[in-house]
């Protein structure tokens, strides 16, 4: 069963003291300055280990105050106070913590049954990718996105979901669409199929974002996924 915990674990690296040292994507980009993740019956919570050491063990404090939430759709309790806390403490070499953006949203977990799909390919080759989707570099799958599964239209991938971030026991789904194919119900084929994939290499396939995103909402619900926590971060 899919946790907050798990949620935590599979999109950071944590450090020895369950801080944040980066997040799980290829390149290990930096994580948010603060994530709350939090269940109908457990919260989990880290902060950034550039946070200096006071200011992290007083949020510490605060995530002690989180309790698990009437509806999935709260947030988490304390945000207002995590945000007001780093502002208040800033030095001006962190004059970047005031421009934060929250980030809130579901988290998914994939039911128990999934299709094996005919209609999709694995891909292997980032040079695949480029003629409709940008930002792909070479050796990136292999330093973390696959399985990348995709539906093919005239020999190039036209929707393709992949490991947005991965551990060793789960993976989130990231999910592409060229504009020209959208509407076609490709996204939720891919999705499923990577799922089943992400499953019988032995992880758990996880499904997160933001409730504003309309259209990956409705993908989680053509494939009846189960929101199993609500995800919040604030970044900078």
């Amino acid at each position: 069963m899919s946790t907050p915990d798990l949620y935590i674990k599979t999109n950071f690296v944590l450090d020895e003291h369950g801080r944040i040292i980066s997040t799980r994507e290829p390149g290990a980009p930096r994580g948010p300055l603060v994530a709350v993740s939090k269940s109908l019956k457990d919260c989990a919570f880290a902060v950034r280990a550039d946070i200096p050491p006071a200011i992290a063990s007083e949020m510490d404090r605060l995530f002690q105050l989180e309790t698990p939430p009437l509806d999935l759709q709260q947030g988490p309790t304390q945000s207002h106070r995590y945000i007001a806390l780093l502002i208040s403490r800033i030095t001006p070499n962190q004059a970047s913590v005031r421009k934060t953006i929250e980030s809130d949203g579901p988290a998914f977990e994939f039911p128990a049954r999934l299709v094996q799909r005919s209609d999709v390919v694995v891909i292997e080759d980032e040079q695949l990718l480029n003629r409709n989707f940008s930002g792909w570099v070479p050796g990136e799958i292999e330093a973390g996105r696959a399985p990348v599964i995709a539906v093919v239209e005239d020999g190039y991938p036209v929707s393709v979901c992949f490991c947005a971030r991965r551990s060793d026991t789960a993976a989130e789904a990231g999910v592409e669409t060229a504009e020209a194919y959208r509407g076609r119900g490709y996204a939720s084929r891919v999705t499923a199929a990577w799922a089943l994939a992400v499953r019988n290499s032995g992880k758990v396939p996880l499904y997160s974002t933001t409730w504003s995103n309309k259209a990956s909402l409705a993908v989680a619900r053509k494939l009846n996924l189960t929101m199993y926590a609500n995800s919040w971060a604030l970044v900078d």
